[in-house]
């Protein structure tokens, strides 16, 4: 065989090693959302560890929303009390994550727990609860019972707006005459209602938190500042984390 027959032939194994290769990265391209393994979740690690007992504050947590399309589902949104960031998709089914936010506008929140059939941790380690009670948040300082925290429920609309699902952290004012002055500015508006409602969750690793919703409207935390063209929505809440086993909510 003579040298350019085998430079021939190693150009041509060259070159198919080459289109493989960028095939699987194509391939990958594609398919770059893996689930990953649930048995095979980390805990998460925190710097100085989950921030017991400590109010926390959250600004301005941007999640999408579609103002053409607001019946289209949204990309749900998932966050972490623990670290005070949002948790990639690609770990809806792991114990790293204790709020969803979802639903119309992703203003609907619900646990984590993988033995709800609703919930995105489904099938996780998640063991995440949830329930609201109708005082404010300094006021809430007993635990509730484990019985009166639900594993598929979610809390949004309040009964006393527009289109109300229940007991909810906000009021949805349609017309603008429920808060508003009936003005055009003042009509699909959302009022959180931090004076009357506390959302209590079991996160997904069995600490306890309360959470006061402030604002879904960006650098806007009282109801003077909020307007339908205001930019939507930017999540603003506060709250502090108790372990598991704990009966009251304290800051220290």
């Amino acid at each position: 065989m003579d040298k350019s027959m085998t430079i021939n032939k190693n150009l041509l194994k060259w070159t198919s090693a080459c289109l493989v290769l960028g095939l699987l990265f194509i391939s990958c391209k594609k398919d770059e959302i893996i689930s990953p393994e649930p048995e095979k979740e980390i805990p998460v690690k925190t710097e100085g560890g989950t921030p017991y007992y400590k109010l926390q504050r959250i600004e301005n947590l941007v999640v999408e929303t579609d103002d053409a399309n607001p019946t289209v589902p949204p990309t749900a949104v998932l966050f972490s009390l623990e670290t005070k960031a949002i948790v990639p998709l690609l770990y809806a089914k792991t114990n790293r994550w204790d709020i969803c936010f979802n639903g119309l506008y992703n203003s609907f929140l619900s646990s984590n727990n993988g033995q709800s059939g609703t919930s995105l941790g489904a099938g996780s380690t998640g063991t995440g609860a949830i329930t609201i009670i109708q005082k404010p948040f300094d006021q809430v300082t007993d635990i509730p019972a484990d019985g009166t925290l639900s594993i598929t429920k979610t809390i949004g609309t309040d009964d006393e707006g527009d289109f109300g699902e229940g007991i909810g952290w906000y009021l949805y004012d349609f017309g603008g005459t429920k808060r508003g002055d009936g003005s055009y500015d003042k009509q699909h508006v959302a009022y959180a209602l931090p004076e009357k409602r506390t959302i209590v969750i079991r996160t997904a690793k069995g600490d306890y938190a309360k959470i006061k919703m402030i604002s879904c409207y960006k650098d806007a935390f009282t109801a003077d500042k909020w307007f339908r063209t205001t930019p939507h929505m930017y999540f603003t809440f506060e709250y502090v984390i108790v372990p598991k086993g704990s009966t009251k909510f304290e800051i220290k």
